[in-house]
């Protein structure tokens, strides 16, 4: 079924991390143009399909969401765990999701510059309702953003710790991989430009 054909899907941007290679919250990083990262990743989240967009957010919280606040299309909760590691933003962010909101969530991060809407797009189009398991490859390499139907929202909420996200509950789920090498890098950025 393609993304048309589901009852709807929901954004999932996890930007809850303090950014300590970064030196500050990346959802408070801009480019050198002033484009807000964490503005931009719900634009592109939205242009690929997703009709609501929930944004988890962490360090300087109350900084960052003054950025997405006139946006009636997002919801923000915060993850007040957001310290242990990136799981703890998906847990919240998964936990978060109700059932009007779809039957998919798209997942991604906030600090992945060149990953754009036609990247949502194709992942979307691997969208089988509320089963769906599948993440963007580049040139074979796992990464974001990650499909996940509403059967698995709670159960990987669950189980998932540190850093790895929902990695392990990917591979023992039999998650899809959609080749998009030939869209991005799908590289996070994780510290500021050289001067």
């Amino acid at each position: 079924m393609s993304a048309e054909g589901s009852t709807g899907t929901v954004g999932l941007l996890l930007a809850a991390g303090g950014g300590s290679r970064m030196g500050r919250p990346k959802a408070l990083v801009s480019d050198d143009d002033g484009t807000s990262w964490l503005v931009r990743s719900v634009a592109t989240l939205r242009a690929a399909g997703c009709t609501k967009v929930v944004v988890v957010l962490g360090a300087s919280a109350d900084e960052a969401q003054a950025l997405v606040d006139d946006d009636p299309a997002v919801r923000v909760v915060v993850a007040d765990d957001w310290a242990e590691g990136m799981a703890a933003s998906l847990s919240t962010g998964l936990c978060a999701l109700q059932e009007p909101d779809g039957d998919v969530a798209l997942v991604t991060l906030v600090d992945l510059p060149d990953v754009g809407p036609e990247v949502g797009r194709r992942v979307l189009a691997a969208a089988d309702g509320p089963t769906s398991l599948a993440r963007a490859v580049y040139d074979g390499r796992p990464g974001h953003p990650v499909l996940m139907g509403r059967d698995h929202w709670f159960p990987a909420a669950a189980v998932v710790e540190g850093d790895e996200g929902a990695r392990d509950y990917l591979r023992e789920h039999g998650c899809v991989a959609v080749e998009c090498g030939d869209l991005a890098t799908g590289r996070d950025v994780d510290t500021p430009p050289a001067d």
